[in-house]
């Protein structure tokens, strides 16, 4: 990876990132602990969604569900009684690959609007799932009463700790999707971006690259999806809706399609601008809609394109 002056600029935000508990504790609001906890779980998401949406130009508008998928196998082992984390959480991502694997055998074979449809519409099924689970406590979600447990390595009900594990997966997210990008898997998924046809005409069978970068992506974002419930010792189908689908490819595009970091930073931006701009008026999205219109219309590239010189990733 070249060292270039936008990389400088990742490399200093995720230092600001990695110094959160610390400046916290110095400011007395532990708050804000929880609140970053929270971004950096949802970064892990956009991250994922924009292996498939940034660099493999597949717009999901269902992404979100395996925030749901994720949490629920959490709460749902943890109502049964099993909290060990190493169960829970290999199970929730391989429960979302599984899930990732069959909408994805189906929805690929389409194109354009009809993905989307299609994407959607298998979400909204599970979110309907997910509100008659009255077991579970249905439309009112439910409460995770013991939180996933590594054997006693990490105490998950120590703030600091739990949001270094965050930072930590995120790291290690962003790590392997740059590897994936620039392997030849990744200019398989480029190259079907950029003329699907002409890259199954000279025989690369594109179906099975997307569809394991369609499974890679739903893997991560159930793992964001256990993270979130142990976070928040709660699950509810909310999170499986398609709008908070649509928050996610929002933070995407905020942040800048097809670069490394541009989804974290998205994300981050996006959630602190909703968390000031909600404080000052119920009405925000007013407010914030105009300014994410101008970014694309005048940074095409997102908050990516508005930063120094130098190649992507």
């Amino acid at each position: 990876m070249r060292v270039t002056p936008r990389l400088v600029v990742y490399g200093l935000f995720m230092l600001a990132l990695a110094m959160v508990p610390t400046l916290a504790q110095v400011l007395a609001e532990p708050f804000l602990v929880t609140l970053f906890t929270r971004m950096i779980i949802l970064a892990v998401a956009a991250v994922s969604l924009n292996l498939i949406l940034g660099y493999g130009g597949m717009v999901s508008f269902g992404h979100a569900v395996y925030l749901g998928i994720g949490g629920y196998t959490v709460g749902i082992l943890a109502e049964h009684g099993t909290t060990n984390g190493f169960v829970q959480w290999p199970l929730a991502i391989g429960i979302s690959a599984l899930y990732a694997t069959v909408v994805g055998a189906i929805c690929l074979r389409t194109r354009g609007v009809y993905f989307i449809m299609i994407t959607l519409a298998f979400a909204q099924l599970v979110y309907f799932v997910g509100v008659g689970l009255y077991a579970y406590g249905g439309d009112d979600g439910l409460t995770i009463y013991t939180r996933s447990d590594f054997a006693g390595l990490i105490r998950m009900s120590h703030k600091p700790s739990f949001y270094y594990l965050c930072f930590a997966i995120l790291c290690i997210e962003i790590l392997i999707i740059h590897r994936i990008v620039h392997s030849r898997f990744g200019l398989v998924i480029r190259a079907s971006k950029s003329n699907d046809r002409r890259a199954n005409a000279i025989g690369i069978p594109t179906f099975r690259y997307r569809l394991a970068a369609f499974v890679i992506a739903g893997s991560f974002c159930g793992l964001a999806g256990a993270m979130l419930a142990t976070q928040a010792d709660y699950i509810s189908p909310a999170v499986m809706h398609w709008t908070r689908s649509g928050d996610l490819i929002v933070s995407v595009v905020l942040g800048g399609m097809g670069s490394l970091f541009g989804p974290a930073v998205g994300t981050i931006v996006f959630l602190l601008l909703e968390e000031v701009l909600s404080s000052l008026t119920e009405y925000w999205q007013l407010v914030f809609g105009p300014m994410l219109l101008l970014l694309v219309l005048f940074a095409k590239r997102g908050i990516d394109g508005l930063l120094p010189g130098g190649d992507r990733g």
